[in-house]
């Protein structure tokens, strides 16, 4: 399995750093969640990682090797990306969704065979999408697109998943449900970076809470201790109430910092 180092990335935009020397390790069988708030650096940070965006300075390694350096059917071949924006221009069905997480490997919707057809029918399986498998995308519901996504990522058998505000615009039940499935995906021994708004969902599925300000992880370690009235404050300029029932917690904003 593969690991994800990501040592001192910084990404410039004109003469503005939006990350400013980031650095995150996602070992396999590891989530981390990456928490900050709108325009801190989360989604430059996945992409810089990947090279979609030209990093200034730095290092990234995904099993050893830069992504950035990869070929595009390589590179996914090591990492799984669900990106925020995921548009679909035409009704395609599910099963032909899912199919795309197997192109990577050379493989055509419509013509699996082999591993690839048992790769898309474990995605389908695991996200339970055998039922909506052929119907239109463009008919399905929110929850159900987004496990549809899911799965397509989940087809491609990468040892790392990057995925960015998976549980958007989601219902808590839905939250819930994505999140278990790409805690299944890091059980099974692998890797996942996500990034997530709700802190208490964060600590309540991830190993670990890396948070991030102004371009920079200023914390990274277990919700027990960085998931704090302090760090809210710090990170997102909020005050609020932090306390852990059980296995659960319990995240509530009171006001400004």
């Amino acid at each position: 399995m593969a690991e994800l180092v990501v040592q001192d990335i910084a990404v410039k935009l004109g003469r503005h750093e939006v990350l400013r020397g980031a650095s995150v390790r996602v070992k396999p069988g590891e989530l981390i969640a990456l928490l900050g708030p709108n325009g801190a650096g989360k989604t430059m940070l996945l992409r810089a990682v990947l090279g979609l965006v030209k990093r200034s300075r730095g290092r990234v390694r995904a099993g050893g090797e830069d992504p950035a350096r990869l070929a595009a059917a390589e590179r996914a071949r090591r990492i799984a990306y669900l990106p925020q924006s995921r548009p679909l221009a035409w009704p395609v069905r599910v099963r032909d969704v899912v199919a795309l997480g197997r192109f990577a490997h050379g493989a055509l919707p419509g013509r699996l065979r082999g591993e690839d057809a048992d790769s898309v029918e474990r995605a389908l399986a695991a996200c339970d999408l055998h039922a909506l498998a052929d119907r239109p995308c463009d008919t399905l519901s929110g929850g159900e697109l987004s496990r549809t996504h899911i799965a397509r990522a989940m087809a491609a058998e990468a040892p790392i998943l990057l995925a960015d505000e998976p549980t958007e615009a989601q219902d808590p039940l839905h939250q819930y449900r994505v999140m278990s499935l790409i805690r299944a995906y890091v059980d099974a021994g692998n890797g996942a970076l996500v990034v997530l708004h709700e802190a208490a969902l964060a600590a309540r599925f991830a190993d670990r809470l890396a948070w991030i300000r102004e371009g920079r992880i200023v914390a990274d370690g277990p919700a027990e201790t960085t998931l704090t009235q302090e760090r809210m404050a710090e990170v997102y300029g909020v005050r609020a109430t932090v306390r852990r029932i059980e296995e659960d917690w319990v995240v509530a904003v009171t006001g400004p910092a």
